[in-house]
Parts: structure tokens; sequence; C-alpha cells
């Protein structure tokens, strides 16, 4: 070990030397609790690294307390305890003691780097925050440390490990801190940290952040799903308990050795499901269900087989994780059957290894070293492959900002899988567009692509891909993609590709193309550009506020602005276009001039993720994303456009509800006291009765945007007689 070079180092160093002679009767309890966890691992020398880790931490933090009163340090010692569980290796232990020090504490890089070495600093460094520089916007400083906390983890994946416990120990201790801060870092938490945990394969973790940070933010949602859940567990109980012993009996008699134990879903999960498909807790039927361990990966099948004699499987329900892992390298079978007494139940089914690495995920790798037996490096493949992508989108992204919402696209990813003209597997997010899958292979072959076929068939590039689809794309190296693709592509990977090209053209360039994709709207109107008159081209340049021709065509090819538009904006009325006479701030943001229509197939209101659709005579019509009729324009989907709605909009908008109900006096009355309550107009009422005992009744009324909508909606389902609710959307 080298010897200290300045003062402060051989003060550090003194000090720890001092506070090394405290016998280890005189240590807080965490420390006793953590030496003992690492006892079953590790060895003598490595346990005394550690101690001493621990006492130049308790000196470098000796003033600081934690908002609860506690001595700072115990935090730390927390948080390398949770690595502990995992038997993470002495390094990330002895980092996890000292991750604090950089950022809060006199101690610098080169103390650590002198008394543990190299490894050690440089893990403390990756979780180490940006703290030195200033940024434009609280937003831009979040943005930024989780890029360097990332760029950290692709060198060395235990740096998101050590930050992922210290999360997890602060969110669990978030009582004590202000309301503002606690809200602040929960959002965060659920935005960023749990599904990063996700997507390493931690789901313990992911599933205690999770929750915890739910609980922080809607705490009266929480603790009343909470109570619910308890209210119902003493039923399903009982008839969990006799399907897992009639699994048993059936498994013995076929030879199968297994264990069989339930499992619930997380809190948030299921409030998740119940935002997602808008229905309440009584109709989520797979809150809990079985899982069966076996020993052996054939074991699984044969089990799956079993079961599947056994209970009736739902349809369309079964998914062989086993075959095809997860993108976080989880393996298992999942299948859903009516159990014995008509309820719906999922299974999984998997060996005692995969097992584990659904728990563990990357941290496996360690705890399979740590018993001297062979070490699973698979999920640590699948993360280093996602961090690759993700920092080659990071390399594309225009800004930190810019960045940070690539990053949360791209961690909520339920896959789909498709497949390549040559018959390999490309995993994609749910959502993921044909144009999405172009991109996934290289961003040369997106920007270039002409045409894409899925099953055989040419397709719209906006087409969402499904899992078993055979996509093959056409390309032209003369080709260049359009603004209008980055309403398209889900995937973090396109958009900062596309975004990339788009903005990464000189000025000439982008001129040059924007006036290319220009000519090209116009020639599908029978029109030249030359036709336009100056005097228009002068109008429309004063009347967005622009400083030259030039710069609306540069607009253009940087994405900035959307030829169609332009096109429109330019043409006024000769194709049948009537613009108004003054620009439009009411809704929709990007639509200067152009009228604007909404479309009563699915009544878009604020709130709603929306496309523009070009219709002659009407303008822009503005569509939800999953309206149904979106597909009968697939033939022209140069027409549809990315709008997004404006931040100040003073009207109300129609909406469609269906009540299910029965049928009782007064009933149609109280639902209208309630509209009427929350400040809304009734436009259409009408009622369809059933069988004398029950109605459907379908109101259409007049919101402000989701949230006046939701607070009706809750009102409405809280009353008596009123069994079901929903909004129609199509």
């Amino acid at each position: 070990m080298s010897q200290p070079a300045t003062k402060k180092k051989s003060k550090l160093l003194t000090i720890s030397n001092l506070v090394s002679r405290r016998a280890p009767r005189d240590y807080p309890q965490a420390v006793h609790d953590l030496v003992v966890q690492v006892k079953s691992y590790l060895n003598r020398a490595a346990i005394d690294d550690i101690v001493e880790a621990y006492k130049l931490g308790a000196w470098a933090h000796r003033n600081q307390f934690r908002k609860s009163g506690d001595p700072y340090i115990t935090h730390p010692v927390q948080a390398a305890s949770l690595l502990a569980d995992f038997h993470l290796d002495k390094t990330t232990i002895i980092a996890a003691i000292l991750h604090d020090t950089l950022e809060d504490t006199e101690v610098t890089y080169q103390d650590l780097d002198d008394k543990f070495g190299k490894e050690v600093a440089d893990l403390v460094d990756g979780v180490t925050k940006i703290g030195q520089i200033e940024f434009e916007t609280k937003e831009h400083a979040e943005a930024e440390n989780i890029r360097k906390m990332l760029l950290a983890m692709s060198r060395d994946i235990r740096v998101m490990l050590i930050k992922l416990a210290d999360r997890l120990h602060n969110i669990r201790t978030l009582d004590s801190m202000p309301r503002n801060k606690q809200l602040r870092i929960a959002g965060q938490t659920l935005d960023i940290f749990a599904p990063i945990a996700n997507r390493l394969g931690l789901n313990q973790w992911a599933n205690e952040l999770q929750d915890l940070s739910f609980k922080t933010m809607y705490p009266k949602r929480y603790e009343k799903l909470v109570k619910t859940l308890d209210r119902k567990q003493g039923n399903r109980k009982a008839i969990l308990t006799k399907i897992k012993i009639s699994i048993k009996e059936h498994l013995r008699a076929a030879n199968i050795k297994a264990r069989v134990y339930s499992r619930k879903k997380n809190i948030y999960s299921i409030y998740r499901k119940m935002q997602k498909k808008a229905v309440s807790l009584d109709e989520i039927r797979d809150i809990y269900g079985l899982r069966i361990i076996v020993d052996s990966r054939d074991h699984c099948y044969l089990t799956l087989g079993a079961i599947h004699s056994l209970y009736k499987p739902v349809a369309n329900r079964f998914k062989d994780y086993i075959a095809i892992p997860k993108i976080n390298g989880y393996q298992s079978l999942h299948t859903t059957v009516f159990g014995s007494f008509g309820e719906v139940l999922e299974i999984q089914i998997r060996t005692e290894k995969m097992h584990h690495l659904s728990e563990t995920g990357v941290a496996a790798h360690w705890y399979y070293k740590s018993f001297g037996g062979e070490s699973n490096i698979a999920p640590q493949e699948h993360a280093r492959q996602w961090l690759v992508d993700l920092l080659d989108t990071q390399k594309q992204a225009g800004n930190p900002s810019e960045f940070l919402e690539h990053l949360k696209v791209d961690l909520f990813p339920d896959e789909v899988y498709v497949f390549t003209p040559k018959g390999d597997i490309k995993k994609l997010p749910q959502g993921a567009t044909a144009l999405d899958f172009a991109y996934s292979i290289h961003s040369e072959i997106g920007n270039s692509c002409i045409g894409i076929e899925v099953n055989g068939s040419p397709v719209p590039f906006y087409t969402q891909l499904k899992s078993g689809d055979h996509v093959k794309i056409q390309t032209d190296k003369h080709s260049v993609p359009s603004p209008t693709w980055l309403n398209y592509v889900k995937t973090a990977k396109a958009r900062a590709s596309l975004r990339s090209f788009l903005h990464g053209n000189r000025r000439s360039d982008s001129i040059k193309l924007g006036q290319k994709l220009l000519e090209r709207e116009l020639k599908e109107e029978g029109l030249a550009l030359s036709a336009i008159t100056e005097e228009r081209k002068s109008a429309l340049i004063e009347r967005i506020d622009l400083g030259s021709w030039d710069d609306l065509l540069a607009d253009i090819g940087q994405g900035k602005r959307l030829p169609l538009v332009v096109m429109y904006q330019l043409i006024d009325d000769v194709c049948g276009i009537r613009l108004k006479a003054e620009p439009s701030p009411l809704t929709i943001e990007g639509s200067e001039g152009v009228m604007v229509n909404f479309a009563r197939c699915c009544h878009p209101i604020p709130g709603d993720e929306i496309l523009g659709y070009f219709a002659e005579g009407k303008g822009v019509v503005i569509h939800t994303q999953s309206c149904p009729n979106r597909a009968e324009y697939s033939k022209h989907p140069e027409k549809w456009i990315p709008v997004t709605w404006s931040k100040d909009i003073d009207r109300s908008f129609p909406v469609t509800l269906r009540m299910d109900t029965k049928n009782k006096p007064g009933v149609l009355a109280s639902l209208a006291t309630v509209i009427a309550a929350n400040h809304s107009n009734i436009n259409t009422v009408s009622v369809e009765e059933r069988d004398g005992k029950f109605s459907i009744i379908r109101f259409t009324i007049e919101v402000e945007n989701r949230t006046h909508l939701a607070t009706i909606i809750r009102k409405i389902r809280a009353l008596e007689g009123v069994i079901k609710i929903s909004r129609v959307k199509g």
C-alpha cells in the first residue's frame, strides 16, 4: 500500500488508526450484524478490511446525522448489509460503506485509492453525484447524474448495485424527511430506480422499491388496497392450501419432486393493473398464484403437462420464458388455469437455479461464486448488452433531458418476440412498431427504410408488432427519414437515431432536405413549390415569426416542423383545406393556422395520447392513439402527424361513459346529480334494459381533461347500484 503523499492523507490514516483501537464490543449493532453476514462467505482478512472501512467511514461522517437523528454511518452500513444478503464481494461491501464519503466528507479519491485500492475508489466515484457542475435545471442535473452512474455501471455493474442498495435503505427510512423531498425521491424511484432493479433481475428489490414509493406518494390508496387484500386473503388462503395439496399429490404420483408455495402480486403491480384496465380490485382475478420449484428443466415441462391435466388452462395465457428468456435473463413457465373452485390462478414453474436467478438477477454471479459453484453470467451479459445499446442512445441524445426521456421509455419493456428473415429472434418492448424493428437492427437500416413486410404482407411503418411476427425490411441507400417518423417509433434507440439524423445535418443540408420534403408533399397534391408565390411565402414567414424562407426549410429538415403542416399553411384553400384567419392557440400545439377537428369515433380529451390526420375539407382531425378507426387510414401513413395538447386549454370536450347498473328507483337521478355536482354538462343519455334486473346507461358528458373525467368516474363508481363504469372510446 502506498504511503500518503499529503498532510491531509496522513491525518486521515492517523485518525483511522486511532479509531482501530476501539474494542469490537464498542461497535454499533449494525456493524456486528454485517460482520456476521459476511462471515458466512468471506475469509478473515476480508472481514478485517471491511471493519477498517467502517472505521474510516465512521470517522469521516463523525459529525453528520440523518433526519431521524441516527448517526449518518448507520445508513451506508445498512446499504452494505443489503448487498451482503446477495454475497457481494469484499470490494463492493467496502465501497458501499464508503459510498457517500467523496460527496459528503473531506475524504478524497486518492485517500480511498491509497487505503483500499483503485477498484474501491472507482466504485465510490461511480456512485458519487456530480456536485461541482452547475446545470440549467434540476431535471438536467438529475439526468446528468443518472447518465454518469450508467456510464460507470457499463464499466462495473456493481456501481448500480451499490446505488440501488443506497436507494432501498433511503426509501425504507423516508418518514423523517420533509414531504416535498419524500415525493421527489419516491417519484424518481418509481420512474428510474425500480425499473432499473427490474431490468437487472433484482425482483425482490424492485417490488419493495415500487411498494414503498407508492405508499409514500399515495398513502390512502395504499392503505385501502392493503386492508381490502387482507380482508380477502382469508378465503383465498384456504382455497390455495387445498389446491397446493392437490398439486403435490398429483406431481408425486407422476414421480416429480417439487416444492409448491403460494405467492401474491405486490401492491403496486395490482394498482397499475387496475389503472391500465380501468377495473376495480374485485375484477383483478390473478392477485394470488402458485410457484412450483422442480429439479430440472425437463421436469418443468413435465410439470406443466401434469398441471394442465389437472386443471383446465385459460386460452392464450401461457408463456414460455425458459425457451425464450426475458430481456433480464428471467426464466420460468407461466400458465393460467381455472382452479377446482372456479377461480383463475397463475402458476409459475421453474428450477431452483431459475428461481434464485429471478430473485437476485445480476447478483447471482457473486452468490454462486461465494459457494465455489459455477457462476451465472447470463444476467450480466444481458445487462451489459442493454447498457451498450443505452449508451449508444446517450451519444445520440441532444441533451441530458432527452437522454432521461429515452431512458424512461426504455425501462418499461414488456417484451414482444419477433423473427428476422433468417429466423433469429429479436426482443422489442411492448408497443414497438415495424419501424422500431428496422432501427433495432442498425440505425442505417432504419434511416434508409422504404418498406416493411410483416408475415409476408406490406404494412405501414407505425404497425405495432406482436410476438411471433416475421418482419422483413426493404431499404434504399438514397432514401432519407422523414420527421414524421418520430411519431411512429416507441423505442429509445429508434427515437435517438432519428433525432440524431435530423439534428445532425448542417444548415445547408437541412435546407436541402427541408425543400425536398416540402416538394414531395406538394407533389402529392399535384402542385409544385415554384407555383407558390413569394407573397404567400412571406405571409407565412411573418405569421409564424421566422426570419427567412431558409429558416423555415431548415426547421423542416431538422424535424422541428412537419412538411405536411407547412404545405397546408402555404396552399390555404387551394385544395379544399380552409385555414382559419387567426392561429388557433386553443388546443393543439404545432397546428398554427390549420383548422382542427376532434374525431367523433374516439372523442379525445386533454391527457390522452393523440395523433393528427390530415383530411380534405376538415384540416387536422385529432384521434386517440388507440382509436379503432386508425387502421382504416393505413394506406396514407404520411398524413399522420405527431401533435400535442396545448398547455392552456379553456374549453370542454365530449366523452361517453357506459354504466352497468341495477334496476333501482332513483339510479338515473343519482348519476345525473353526481355529474352536475362535478361541474359537467350532460349532452345525451340512453338507457338499455337487460333482463328486467339490470340496465346499461350511456351518458355523453363534457369534461375538461382526464383528471376531471377520473374524478367523475370515481364518484359514480361509489354510488349504490352501479356495477361497472367505463369510458367508451370507439
